[in-house]
């Protein structure tokens, strides 16, 4: 080994370390991806590659083909096949008249000959209200039933078997609505009975509309806006009662009408009346019409519950309505239109040449933004204490030009690399159907925790209590000094690593834009980060006037580095404070008991003789004790605190959602949304200082404005898909909903100035 001096032997731990751990996480994510990999293909779940079976599992629902046959297989025997859907809560799909908005299920079946299936039995759905729509869904379990008739051309195959095929597809929503699709298999033995969903297919019947032998008609209104529906011959058990009205036709009526406002309903000896109105979109007059009522089960709401009873009828319809004209386009309409144009637009595939004029000049201004904020990352404290120690180690005697330049390239290499490495990992996540936002990591407590541990560690070998060569056989040591190429190339990923969540704030705009870009272009936006994040040390390896700017080695370069342990323990006390968030003040402590031991263990190792091993044994056979249960406080989730309150104890910021945001521009009422996350430094800056001052606040009082705060500190789908609407793929984001306009999203960085100036436009 190559003698060096002592300034250099000095610092050869401090910049051997960062290289170390850089390998250390590339390992362990090696390890890592693989069952990340399951992970993710658990979680994307797509039913069409999951092969044929009887049951298909997204994150959503638990689809899966049953059947009942009592009596076997054979021609005049009963046999019924139905998808049974098991929902996750919150999520629904659709009946066959989906209301507002929403698509029923689809089955399509491939049946042995011999064998025809009939319609799907839809049971009664429940009204489902979405802000100013109404839909018809199922929530919790339902089954489809099909009754299957067998003729007497049907013939087993040569095991006595019947295989039957079903492709199916469903819209699974909550806020947002997913489109899911399964291909299932299921053979059934022709001889002996098949009763195990006997109890499934028994609800189904029972939550059947009943067929109404009574009358019924509707008659058109003067004016042909409103009919009046009378209906003749309800048993005794629904007179008097409130009803449940349900049209299995699609835009005829306005579904979301309010009760005793918008519509009536009423009883006249044993006719039940109502009158209704008619929607816009209303096409020709029909001869009759087919509808559903349903009785509500004692105690329950008419609007949201299904119906403990329900009955079926087809009512001729009286007189003619004027059909709605559909060839003009209402402005509203219009406008979004053209916003699904836009989004198809932009999510044309990789290999299509855009046609948007404007298109090259939004590449080079995300890439301008890119090679910008990755200038600027080089100020962040995680940053700056490797990138300064890093630098300063070129002030060494005997440190060549080549060797500076060598080693910048490396450094240069290794970020570009990185943010490449991560670019492509968002671009495949992307073209998988998952829905990342840029920040990500955090929203892990293990992550945040892993991170609280690397940066411990760091800090502790800056502040001088363990040396890299007293853990490593020298062997090893001297192994990393004989390759300071692969060293600095370790050290440009690590600094990426520790800097790619901080890139949101100032990142947020181009970083969205690059996600929904084109592969290529969008690698390019991530090339231009990693360049402009490396700039600043290529530029001092290759330019020797630079590295004439720094001070002469001297003791202070010790002084120096063991002040660069502080910003690290600061990160500490962020991070911990960041899973306090997420996993709450148990989680918080449990992590901080954890690092005790991780330091306590670095101070073992660095004692001598029987001592470090006896100290250092029990220090980790202690660790190993506490894992388990300190593991389970870090890594389980805690319910959010309540929200701050106002003056009159109301909550000051509401919980958002899209479904919130869309009751209040019906109502006319503006809104402003808080896109925010704890791991978030500037978001806790704009938090601390320009939304809670009072001239702000005032503001927001005086034109009744709602404030909705979107937590993304654990991760939230419905808020991931909302920034990707809005262009944006990392938090803080500000955005002023204002009713007929279009959202207004407001800078990362905010001042009370521009929000008030914003507000000044209601």
């Amino acid at each position: 080994m190559a003698h060096l001096s002592p300034i250099a032997a000095m610092f050869q731990p401090a910049l051997l370390f960062p290289a170390f751990l850089a390998r250390l996480l590339l390992s362990a994510l090696l390890l890592w991806l693989p069952n990340a990999h399951a992970q993710f293909q658990l979680k994307l779940g797509n039913p069409a590659a999951a092969g044929s079976s009887a049951a298909v599992e997204t994150p959503r629902v638990h689809a899966e083909l049953v059947a009942l046959a009592p009596n076997g297989i054979a021609p005049g025997q009963p046999l019924t096949l139905g998808l049974r859907i098991r929902h996750q809560p919150g999520w629904h799909t659709y009946w066959k008249n989906a209301g507002d908005s929403g698509l029923p299920t689809q089955l399509d079946w491939e049946l042995p000959p011999g064998m025809v299936a009939g319609d799907i039995q839809w049971p009664v759905p429940q009204q489902i209200r979405v802000g100013s729509m109404l839909n018809y869904g199922y929530e919790g379990q339902v089954l489809l039933p099909v009754p299957i008739t067998v003729t007497p051309d049907f013939s087993p195959d040569a095991k006595g078997m019947a295989q039957i095929q079903l492709q199916a597809s469903w819209l699974v929503c909550r806020v947002e609505c997913i489109p899911e699709d399964g291909r299932f298999t299921l053979e059934l033995p022709v001889q002996g009975s098949m009763a195990m969903a006997a109890a499934d297919f028994a609800q189904a019947a029972h939550r059947a509309p009943q067929v109404l032998n009574g009358e019924a008609r509707f008659t058109v209104l003067p004016g042909g806006e409103r009919v009046r529906l009378q209906v003749d011959g309800l048993p005794a058990a629904a007179l008097g009662k409130q009803l449940a009205f349900y049209p299995e036709s699609a835009e005829t009526f306005v579904h979301a009408a309010e009760l005793g406002k918008d519509w009536t309903q009423a009883w006249r000896g044993g006719s039940w009346t109502a009158e209704l109105p008619l929607s816009e979109m209303r096409g020709d007059t029909p001869t009759s019409l087919p509808i559903v009522l349903g009785l509500p089960a004692a105690g329950s709401d008419v609007a949201h519950a299904p119906p403990a009873q329900a009955w079926r009828v087809v009512a001729p319809v009286e007189g003619q309505w004027q059909a709605a004209d559909v060839a003009t386009v209402s402005p509203a309409l219009a406008a979004a239109l053209e916003a699904n144009r836009v989004a198809a637009t932009a999510a044309q595939p990789a290999d299509s040449p855009s046609t948007d004029p404007g298109a090259s000049s939004s590449l080079w201004l995300a890439v301008l933004g890119g090679l910008l904020g990755g200038l600027i990352l080089n100020l962040m404290p995680c940053v700056f204490p490797v990138l300064a120690i890093k630098l300063l180690a070129f002030t060494q005697p005997g440190t060549t030009a080549a060797a500076r330049r060598t080693g910048g390239l490396a450094y240069g290499a290794g970020v570009i690399v990185s943010f490449l490495a991560l670019g492509g990992l968002l671009l495949g996540l992307r073209a998988a159907g998952e829905q990342l936002g840029w920040g990500f990591q955090l929203q892990s407590p293990g992550v945040v925790a892993a991170l609280a541990a690397l940066f411990t560690l760091i800090g502790l070998n800056l502040a001088g209590l363990f040396e890299l060569r007293m853990l490593l056989p020298s062997r090893w040591a001297s192994a990393q000094a004989r390759h300071p190429v692969a060293d600095a190339f370790l050290s440009g990923v690590l600094a990426v690593a520790i800097a790619s969540p901080c890139t949101a704030p100032f990142m947020g705009a181009s970083l969205g834009f690059a996600v929904g870009m084109p592969a290529a272009q969008a690698l390019t936006v991530f090339a231009a980060l990693g360049v402009g994040m490396a700039l600043p040390y290529v530029l001092a390896c290759l330019i020797p006037a630079v590295l004439r700017w720094l001070p002469r080695p001297g003791a202070w370069m010790d002084i120096f580095r063991r002040a660069m342990a502080f910003p690290m323990f600061a990160t500490v006390v962020w991070l911990v404070w960041v899973l306090g968030q997420q996993s709450g003040i148990d989680g918080a402590a449990a992590l901080l008991g954890l690092l005790l031991l991780l330091a306590a263990l670095s101070w073992a190792l660095t004692l001598s003789g029987r001592s470090r091993w006896l100290l250092a044994g029990l220090v980790l056979a202690l660790s190993v004790w506490l894992l388990p249960s300190a593991a389970r406080l870090v890594l389980q989730p805690v319910e959010p605190q309540a929200a701050a309150t106002a003056a009159d104890n109301t909550p000051l910021w509401q919980p958002w959602s899209a479904e919130q945001v869309t009751t209040l521009q019906t109502a006319g009422q503006p809104a402003f949304v808080d896109f925010t996350a704890a791991w978030c430094v500037t978001c806790q800056f704009n938090k601390k200082t320009t939304l809670s001052d009072p001239t702000v606040l005032a503001d927001f009082a005086q034109r009744n404005v709602a404030l909705l705060r979107a937590d993304w500190t654990r991760r939230d789908p419905a808020i991931t898909a909302e920034l990707t609407r809005l262009g944006r793929s990392g938090v803080p984001v500000y955005v002023l909903y204002a009713p007929g306009q279009p959202p207004r999203i407001l800078s990362e960085l905010l001042s009370p100035s521009e929000v008030r100036a914003a507000l000044a436009t209601l």
